[in-house]
């Protein structure tokens, strides 16, 4: 009997060690490069929607972003509002203004103030 229930549990722990997960040691998904909980930097972000590599976003580019395509008009209106001169292109300097970096404890989500606290879709989600 004493030999049944001691099988019994080393097959008990044997199958919940089987099922158990390690933690993921990498970046979270959606976030290349950036450490677990943090937002990617502003430059690394427009480099990689920046797909021509001219230094500015146009609105395809932006247009062509994950988010983006969940919702192309509030993209476009997105874009509108990150193009602070109006001349149809977003250049690295007007990104960072409107989607600065986050900084832990400062009691937001790191967007602009002023911009209706939306995040641009162009932080790559999924990818």
């Amino acid at each position: 009997m004493k030999a049944t229930i001691a099988t019994l549990s080393a097959l008990a722990i044997a199958t919940t060690l089987s099922f158990a997960q390690d933690k993921p040691t990498g970046p979270p998904k959606g976030h290349p490069g950036a450490p677990e909980g943090k937002r990617p930097p502003p430059e690394a972000v427009f480099k990689k929607l920046d797909t021509n590599g001219d230094g500015v976003l146009s609105l395809e580019e932006f247009k062509a972003a994950p988010r983006a395509k969940k919702d192309e008009a509030k993209a476009e209106e997105i874009y509108k509002k990150m193009d602070a001169n109006g001349d149809g292109k977003v250049t690295l300097e007007e990104f960072k203004a409107f989607r600065p970096e986050h900084k832990p404890g400062a009691g937001g989500k790191g967007h602009a103030p002023g911009k209706g606290g939306e995040a641009p879709p162009a932080a790559p989600a999924g990818q």
